[in-house]
């Protein structure tokens, strides 16, 4: 376990080595003065952060929309509906009211969302929102949607061959909804224009540009379709960004030798590119986002400054393979710190017991991840065992694991291992100077900036409300008898007893929700326990009915829905919730 004696310590020896110490020995020859060297660094930033943003700038701000003047930025997850609208309520009117569920997000009769029509919103969408998806099941009508986009509609009958005058419904992701569209690209963004068009009578499911959309064959009070005529030349410059970031770096890695400045300079460098550029924050406005990550900056560094201290200066220090250094380290950190494009493939959303359950493929997949870690794992000590430092790491990971286990066992927290924190974990296993331990920590040191840069320092204990989110609270369910039907009406009946105290807590109203929509809100001191809806006689829809009990304004799990079919008989309710 002690290893050799006397230790064998790992260094690189340079493939080519004048080739790779041709960027050293330039420097040493043209700029031997210390004042030389800090002018041509000053410079150097300076052009740096000129360029990033110029273009960034560019990106975010410019570009208007004729009539329609400067384009609303969206987030990927902007919608119409939702109780949490992520579309500021200048923009359409809607007053945001963020402790209900997504059941009843909008309020009764959807009033919390409106206008339905006669309203047009000028948006500008950023890249990549095709790889944004519900996490969550989510119900639209008898279906249960998960780990796909949120669009509803915009198929196209007859075979025709754009979608952009089709109707999508209101709670759809407008980004999304877009991209299958076809009015922005998801690789650039872009930008334009969608009109409210009221109630539609149905939806019809389409492929399109990578989504497949979601068909719901009734009605819903709120609608978009988007102009097909409207031309805008603006665009996500993410990839433009993207070159000037991996060009100042790199140059940053072949020319400096210095362990310290080199770190400094690629993690600042790449927080802000993460940040700003290729995997921003969900939020619209873009001076929010950069008080955001101001906000983050300042623990973020002190973490940085304690994972090269002890993590990141052995490997680096008296390196002077520039070039395998570049492409090792530095590549394997612009791999890691773009993992919504370099790691999207896997099919793992969240690392949560609850998300490996649900999401297929997930446990093979973590599986294989796990495998391959344990592969690199011996190797790495095997490495630290020649250097005579397995006893000391060994106790560092007792501690660790104690200390985890310790966390875990804590009653009604539940540990949540995020990238961040995995990566903050591994570090100190590559402390060593080989070429994979480059390659490895260059990845880690990139899944660490994408996490904090991304989401922050999200706490690794978490309640179980948290992990939840918007998903399925196991609340009680309420018992609805079969429905009195009469000619075009149906009408829904429950005893006061489906509204009592139980082990879940203490209920005291009803919602209904119908095509997804809240049409009920009662209570059980001033309300009847009825509910009627009507159809007119030309009515050949079928219409969808969910319920759930309330506690005071918050809501229950809703039950999976029942059907009133267009020939006026009812199907039943499937057992369970609609998680939704």
């Amino acid at each position: 376990m002690d290893g050799p004696n006397p230790p064998q310590v790992q260094t690189i020896k340079p493939l080519f080595p004048r080739v790779q110490t041709w960027p050293i020995r330039a420097m040493n020859r043209y700029l031997p003065k210390r004042k030389h060297r800090l002018v041509l660094l000053l410079s150097f930033y300076f052009c740096w952060l000129l360029a990033f943003v110029s273009i960034l700038h560019h990106s975010a701000f410019s570009g208007e929309i004729q009539e329609y003047g400067k384009p609303l930025r969206l987030s990927c997850l902007a919608s119409y509906w939702y109780g949490v609208s992520l579309l500021p309520a200048s923009s359409h009117g809607t007053r945001l009211n963020g402790n209900r569920s997504r059941g009843n997000g909008c309020g009764l009769h959807g009033n919390d969302c409106r206008p339905f029509d006669n309203s047009s919103l000028a948006f500008n969408c950023p890249a990549n929102c095709r790889s944004v998806k519900v996490l969550n099941p989510y119900a639209v009508g008898t279906q249960e949607v998960i780990y796909q986009q949120l669009v509803v509609g915009g198929g196209v009958e007859g075979g025709l061959d754009s979608a952009a005058e089709k109707a999508y419904r209101g709670d759809s992701f407008i980004c999304a909804a877009a991209i299958h569209a076809g009015v922005v690209r998801n690789d650039k963004g872009g930008c334009g224009v969608l009109r409210l068009v009221g109630r539609r009578d149905r939806f019809d499911a389409s492929s399109r540009n990578g989504i497949r959309s979601i068909g719901f064959d009734s009605a819903f009070p709120l609608s978009f379709e988007f102009d097909p005529h409207v031309t805008s030349e603006c665009k996500d410059l993410r990839w433009p960004l993207l070159a000037v970031s991996v060009f100042f770096t790199a140059l940053t890695s072949l020319f400096i030798t210095s362990p310290a400045l080199l770190f400094g300079t690629v993690f600042v460098g790449i927080y802000f590119h993460v940040g700003l550029a290729s995997d921003p924050p969900n939020l619209s406005d873009y001076y929010a986002i950069v008080s955001l990550l101001l906000g983050r900056f300042l623990p973020a560094t002190y973490v940085a400054f304690v994972v090269f201290r002890y993590c990141v200066k052995r490997p680096l220090e008296g390196l002077q393979a520039q070039i395998e250094k570049t492409v090792l380290w530095l590549g394997g950190c612009w791999v890691g710190a773009l993992t919504n494009y370099t790691f999207d493939f896997i099919p793992i959303s969240r690392l949560t017991p609850h998300d490996l359950n649900q999401q297929p493929g997930a446990k093979v997949a973590l599986a294989i991840i796990i495998i391959v870690l344990v592969v690199i794992v011996i190797g790495q000590i095997w490495y630290i065992r020649l250097e005579g430092r397995l006893p000391r790491y060994i106790a560092l990971y007792i501690l660790l694991g104690v200390t985890l286990g310790l966390l875990a066992a804590i009653p009604g927290l539940d540990l949540r291992i995020h990238h961040y924190f995995l990566a903050l974990l591994l570090l100190p296993g590559t402390a060593i100077q080989t070429r994979p331990s480059l390659l490895y920590q260059g990845l880690l040191v990139g899944l660490f900036i994408n996490g904090i840069a991304r989401w922050g320092f999200d706490s690794i204990l978490q309640t179980p409300a948290a992990l939840r989110g918007d998903g399925q609270t196991d609340s009680a369910l309420p018992v609805i008898p079969h429905p009195l039907i009469t000619n075009d009406n149906i009408t829904f009946g429950w005893a006061p007893s489906s509204v009592e105290s139980n082990q879940n807590g203490t209920y005291d109203g009803m919602s209904i929700l119908v095509n997804d929509v809240e049409r009920y809100r009662g209570y059980q001191d001033h309300d009847r326990p009825t509910f009627t809806w009507g159809r007119a006689a030309d009515d050949h829809l079928p219409y969808y009915f969910r319920f759930a009990l309330m506690q005071g304004t918050s809501t229950g799990d809703y039950t999976k829905a029942g059907v009133w079919e267009p020939d006026g008989s009812w199907r039943e309710m499937m057992p369970g919730p609609s998680r939704r």
